[in-house]
């Protein structure tokens, strides 16, 4: 009986290990500095093109981590870029291919209701490997593309970082 309660009690230790292992999850996430480096190459990429533009970089769960607004941009950049990046980080795709999915899929065309979400291109979630770990916005060019062109170019910049 003794050794009964022994293996019990070793079973329900098992048990509970697992179970507090799978509670608490190890994830990568977006730093201030690498934030603050993609900001600022997305307004210099934009501006090498004459576009005066926002950019904001949000983490892994769309809070914002970096922000930086070019001298001449519009008011209306800053809450576009952001609501990009959080579109972007949201769905972990970029916001002109999902609003080309919105326009393609009437179901999808509902996404317009979220909440904080933009469907116009300009944000590209930042990815280590396959995990997203935050995502860049960009507003002020003439045109999402473009937008979307200078946040690339910003990613590709510090790509050495994302491994």
């Amino acid at each position: 009986m003794h050794a009964l309660i022994k293996i019990s009690a070793l079973s329900l230790s098992l048990i509970a290990a697992a179970a507090s292992a799978q509670a608490v999850r190890t994830e990568k996430n977006m730093s201030l500095e690498l934030a603050n480096q993609i900001a600022s190459a997305s307004v210099a990429a934009c501006a090498a093109n004459g576009y005066a533009v926002s950019a904001t970089v949000v983490d892994r769960a769309g809070g914002v981590r970096a922000v930086q607004r070019a001298d001449n941009a519009g008011p209306h950049t800053l809450a576009a870029s952001q609501q990009k990046a959080f579109t972007s980080a949201s769905a972990k795709n970029t916001t002109q291919a999902i609003m080309e999915g919105a326009q393609k899929n009437p179901a999808a065309a509902n996404l317009v209701h979220i909440p904080g979400y933009l469907l116009l291109g300009g944000g590209v979630p930042v990815k280590v490997g396959n995990e997203v770990i935050g995502a860049v916005g960009v507003g002020g060019a003439p045109g999402g593309h473009l937008d979307e062109q200078c946040a690339m170019t910003a990613l590709d910049k510090v790509k050495d970082q994302l491994k």
